[in-house]
């Protein structure tokens, strides 16, 4: 038992300190303990009852309910489940794009995240990288010249709606003009909104990336601004897709519509907690909050000589890369000459003043 006590004091330290990935720290999921002597299992569609009647499947609706509502949609038009994160979900969103349209071309920039081109090699589904610009956000006159050489091919759309690094935001009217400009007939668009999911809906100007601006396909995490102790998330599609891929499986009675069989049924009880005890108002609350550490953060930071900066009203607050051991104790993401902090709840002022101050004192050594 004591080997258990040194990892559990290793992640709780880790937990404090960490400051460039996107994971909320604020949460308490101790109520639930009682759930940990409990086989659960949401296996097949959520929709769906099964022989097997240990899941949580009814929360789980509510989730996916809560999330289509947010995304100016109704379960009567969208369907959707909890997956085991944004990876799944995006994965989900492509493999219902590649049975639409079974010799489609995916287009996605060069910032997205690196299980894409993973989940495309799983799919084996043709696609192109698109050049992205210097916030993140993609390229779209390299999307518009690539397009021209393969407009006789059906077009698979993959959106960042807050990239890795920088939190960019792809616009989806300006995609929307190229399809028209192009008389695309035959596309599919997917949203990865892994983090931004939960903050873009109470940002303005709020980017346009729901169902009711005509996407097919919406992925969201669940652990990432809203929090919890294992990843989550939740992916949404139109339901027209959803029901080209189901299937019934007299095994367990039920359909299988999902990536994974058997799912995990505590995370929509961690999901449903927070999302039923805080609500809309809760989550607006939440994402200002975080908007004004991450001003602070940036401002703070330019005051240093960094090349700070933020896109716009961002959480994510990028600038020039410290030394590896700052990054290394800090837990700061970076790539190439850039890092970043991530401002997510839980995360406060003090935290961030530690590492200004060791910042500071690394500045200061270079100059001197």
């Amino acid at each position: 038992m004591q080997s258990f006590s040194n990892i559990y004091n290793r992640i709780k330290e880790s937990s404090n300190s960490f400051l460039g990935y996107p994971l909320a720290k604020d949460f308490s999921f101790s109520e639930f303990a009682p759930f940990l002597d409990l086989c659960i299992n949401n296996v097949g569609d959520p929709e769906s009852d099964s022989t097997l009647t240990i899941d949580t499947k009814e929360v789980e609706r509510k989730c996916v309910s809560f999330f289509a509502d947010m995304l100016n949609a109704s379960t009567e038009e969208v369907w959707g489940y909890v997956t085991n994160g944004g990876t799944e979900g995006n994965l989900y969103g492509l493999y219902l794009a590649r049975e639409c349209y079974s010799n489609a071309i995916v287009y996605y920039s060069e910032s997205t995240h690196y299980s894409v081109k993973k989940n495309l090699h799983l799919l084996n589904m043709r696609n192109v990288v698109v050049r992205s610009q210097e916030n993140g956000e993609i390229d779209y006159e390299d999307l518009e010249q690539i397009l021209t050489i393969h407009r006789d091919k059906p077009a698979v759309f993959f959106l960042n709606i807050g990239t890795t690094m920088t939190e960019a935001v792809d616009d989806l009217e300006k995609i929307k003009e190229i399809i028209r400009k192009y008389a695309i007939k035959n596309y599919y668009i997917h949203c990865d909104a892994a983090f931004l999911g939960t903050i873009a809906p109470f940002v303005e100007p709020r980017p346009k990336f729901d169902f009711a601006e005509g996407v097919d396909s919406i992925s969201i995490s669940g652990h990432k601004f809203i929090g919890g102790p294992i990843p989550c998330g939740v992916v949404m599609c139109k339901r027209a897709h959803r029901n080209r891929v189901a299937n019934s499986i007299s095994y367990v009675g039920t359909l299988d519509t999902t990536i994974t069989g058997s799912r995990n049924g505590l995370t929509p009880l961690f999901l449903w907690s927070v999302l039923e005890k805080i609500g809309k108002e809760g989550l607006k609350l939440r994402v200002q909050e975080a908007q004004e550490l991450a001003a602070y953060t940036e401002k703070e930071l330019s005051g240093l000589g960094m090349n700070a900066w933020r896109n716009n009203e961002a959480l994510t607050v990028v600038f020039d890369k410290p030394s590896d051991e700052l990054c290394k104790k800090y837990q700061i993401a970076s790539e190439g000459n850039i890092a970043h902090i991530i401002c997510v709840p839980g995360l406060t002022k003090d935290r961030i003043d530690v590492f200004l101050r060791a910042l500071e004192l690394e500045v200061q050594e270079l100059v001197g």
